[in-house]
């Protein structure tokens, strides 16, 4: 087949011919991509916002969620998002699927994590890439749109339930709560973090033990950003225009 690209000009290494004795062109031409089963990738977009100041707390945020009109998790609440297009980047994506699902556009959004787990969503091996955002809740309109059957800011809340060491491992088990008394939604999802350290090195893990009313993995994706933004926040690592 063809070269998925039209310029290849970057690729030519030394301009060497491999094993086979090809030029880069003739390796194109006689590579087949389904020889590799592909997985879909995706992005979710976690939008904070603030109405005060941002506090180490996270009391004064709210996130963005969409509800979901359609199977799978049909329902239930969501982060913002949805498949990438061959000839897009991931953060084009998360910015394309964000305003179609809410209306929210033009936003600063930094990469969070990505999300592989092969059991995360029933119609195939999908991989979610999360990017998030953190906004004066004033300066948001948001409008759903798109295959959300709603969208609203919920008021969200972390708490440390437990938390054991064994070996060089650390679990910690968080409470997340998300409400929204406009949409009757008020709803808690148990999630635990696993963290393994060698020396510089840190390993950690997000895993949903109860999802409550958020979709899929998601409370283990706003987890983790929120673990995030209140270490930054604690550290002053917050940009002056919020503050």
């Amino acid at each position: 087949m063809p070269s998925f690209l039209e310029d290849i000009s970057r690729f030519r290494g030394t301009e060497e011919r491999n094993a086979k004795g090809e030029t880069l062109e003739e390796f194109l031409k006689a590579y087949d991509p389904t020889k590799y089963e592909s997985p879909s990738c995706t992005t979710d977009a976690l939008i904070f916002a603030h109405s005060g100041k941002p506090a180490p707390s996270l009391e004064s945020l709210s996130l963005l969620m969409v509800k979901r009109s359609n199977h799978p998790c049909i329902g239930t609440w969501a982060l913002p998002g949805g498949f990438v297009n061959m000839r897009e980047d991931l953060s084009d994506t998360a910015r394309r699927e964000l305003e179609e699902e809410t209306g929210v556009k033009g936003l600063v959004m930094e990469q969070l994590a990505t999300y592989g787990s092969y059991d995360r969503d029933p119609r195939s091996r999908v991989i979610t890439t999360a990017y998030m955002a953190l906004v004066n809740e004033k300066d948001v309109r948001v409008k759903a749109g798109d295959d959300a059957a709603d969208a609203a800011w919920c008021k969200v809340g972390l708490k440390l339930v437990s938390s054991k060491q064994e070996g060089g491992k650390v679990t910690n088990s968080y409470a997340l709560s998300l409400e929204n008394e406009d949409k009757g939604l008020a709803t808690k999802a148990l999630v635990e973090e696993h963290i393994r350290t060698d020396g510089v090195i840190q390993e950690q893990n997000y895993i949903v033990i109860e999802q409550g009313m958020t979709a899929a993995d998601h409370a283990a994706i706003i987890t983790q950003a929120l673990l995030i933004l209140k270490k930054r926040l604690e550290n002053h690592l917050v940009s002056p225009y919020f503050l």
